[in-house]
Order: structure tokens, then sequence, then C-alpha cells
């Protein structure tokens, strides 16, 4: 059960995907991408946030270690992307599980502050550690994966490439939410003393779904990095950090498919309101206000709330019709 699931989000969003990029246009494309990267590290927030119950405002320093990562190896020490790309996901996990164990002796609003100081730490070392990351300049110039010599650096080969990796964190998301693993997640977000009378071990059991979210996190920085070509402090300061949580609030929290509509919509919704201009805020605080009050489960609450009406419906006739 738990692998077909699994391969149906992959091809849900395979397939999903492609049928989107369909006739859209570079610009349109771009975006779609961008909502994908996204995508890639809200589900992997929504494995610390969601599951786990970790209330982090860092997830964007997260992501940024992974490009930084990336972009330093292949530009300062001529490294192939993808020889690059796993260390950079290395060095994020690594990076999370040092931090995890006295970083999560904290809980709550301690724990979001903590994780908001770690990301406005990140931004300031990033932007004066001019010898290492070029500071605010930034390093450009970073190259593209490349696939037998064909480089994939216009918008629709790389669609390709993010929906893969999107499909394949989307699987391994939701056979971890549906392992004993993810169930333990669940019983630490939802009461730490009863979890741990039941035997569970609460510190690693936290500590493994920060690594997991870094993970993720650090593969949407390598997407990200090998996708703009340049790498900058303020892509991953913390009012980013700030977006992944609204992606996940506004899609639903704890699911895999809550995450990647929070992402696309967020992505997309500034440029279909462009019109508003700087009245956009006001919308989105508004929007942001709504979800909270009336749809405390995301987008994804409502598509259920839905189903169960239509469920309800078809139940109602069919006991109608019934002699």
């Amino acid at each position: 059960m738990r692998v077909r699931d699994s391969l149906l989000a992959a091809v849900a969003i395979l397939a999903g995907g492609s049928l989107l990029s369909l006739g859209l246009a570079d610009y349109s494309l771009r975006l779609l991408n961008l909502s994908v990267i996204s995508a890639v590290a809200v589900i992997g927030f929504n494995v610390a946030f969601g599951l786990a119950g970790l209330i982090s405002l860092g997830h964007a320093a997260f992501v940024g270690m992974g490009a930084y990562t990336l972009a330093i190896l292949t530009t300062k020490l001529g490294w192939s992307p993808w020889l690059a790309a796993p260390v950079g996901v290395a060095v994020t996990t690594l990076f999370a599980a040092l931090i995890g164990y006295p970083l999560l002796r904290l809980r709550g609003h301690y724990l979001a502050l903590a994780t908001l100081g770690l990301n406005v730490s990140f931004t300031i070392v990033t932007a004066n550690w001019i010898a290492l990351t070029n500071g605010t300049n930034g390093i450009s110039g970073v190259p593209p994966f490349a696939v037998a010599g064909l480089a994939i650096d216009d918008e629709r080969r790389f669609l390709w490439l993010g929906l893969v990796a999107l499909a394949v964190v989307a699987a391994a998301a939701v056979a971890l939410q549906r392992s004993r693993h993810g169930r333990a997640m669940m019983a630490v977000r939802d009461d730490e003393t009863a979890a741990r009378m039941s035997g569970i071990d609460v510190t690693r059991t936290k500590v493994a779904a920060l690594c997991l979210s870094a993970a993720a996190a650090g593969l949407a920085g390598v997407l990200f990095a090998t996708h703009v070509r340049f790498v900058a402090p303020e892509d991953f300061n913390y009012a980013h950090s700030i977006v992944y949580l609204a992606m996940l609030i506004v899609g639903g929290e704890g699911t895999v498919v809550g995450a990647v509509i929070g992402a696309a919509l967020l992505t997309f919704l500034p440029e279909w309101l462009r019109g508003l201009g700087d009245a956009y805020l006001a919308f989105f605080g508004l929007m942001m206000l709504v979800i909270l009050i009336f749809l405390p489960t995301g987008l994804i609450g409502l598509v259920r709330m839905a189903a169960r009406l239509r469920f309800r419906r078809g139940a109602a006739a069919t006991s109608r019709g019934a002699p």
C-alpha cells in the first residue's frame, strides 16, 4: 500500500506538471519551475512542522546552504553539478544534525525564535564572508546540469528535471508519513510525554525530522542554484522562511498535496494579482486571515469537505432510489 501510494503520487506529479507545461510561455514556465522548487522545500518543511510539530522559521537557511554549497563547489573548484548536488544535500543534512540536538531542547515560540536567529545568522555570514561567498554580490555563473552532453539550461528542459526531483521527494514523503517513523513523528507532535511513555525516543525522532526536512531543503537549494544560475544572501533571508510557512498553511499542513498546492498558489499569486500593485500585500494578509479562521486545515481541507459532500449526496441519492 505504501509503495503504491508513493508511486501514484510520483506519477500524478509528473503527469500534472507535463500537462501544465503545454503551451506556456517562457515566463510562465519560469514561474512553474520556481513553484516546483518551492514545493520540494515545502514538502521538506512539512516533515518538520506538519509531522513532527517543530515550529521552525529557519528553513530558508537550509535551502541556502544547499545552494551555496553547490555554487561554491562548481564555480570555485570546478566540480560537476552532478557531483556537487549530493554534497550540497549531505552538508545541509549534517549541519541540521549538528544543531539539532542542542536546538531541539527548545519548544514552541523559543524554538521559533532560535531558528529565526539561525536564518538571520546565515544571511549575515553569507553577506560578509566575501572570500568564500562574494558577499552581497553573490555567486554568478553557476553551471547547469547536463545529460549526455545536453545542458539543462532552458525552462522546459529544467521543468522535467524539477518534476522528477519533486516526484521523488513527494513519493518519499508519502512513504514516510505512512510508515512507523512518520507515525512516531506525529505522536511526538501531538503529545511528547505520551510518546515518550510509549517507548518513542523523542529527541531522536525530532532530530530525524529536522534532518529529513533539511535534506529536502538542500535539494531545493541545489535546484534553485542550477536554475537561476546565481545565488545571493537575500535569496535565503528569513522572509523566505515565512513564505514557506505560509505556503504550507495555505495548502494544508501535514499533507504532501497541500504542500504542493500552497507552493504553486503562492508562487503564481503575485503575478495573477499584479494589477493590485502595493495592495497585493493587503490582499495576501486578508487571505491568510480568512484561511486561518475558516480553513484551519488549508485548501486541502476544502477539497476534503467537497469530497465528503459529494459522497453524502451520492449516498442519499442511492438510498432514495433503493426499493
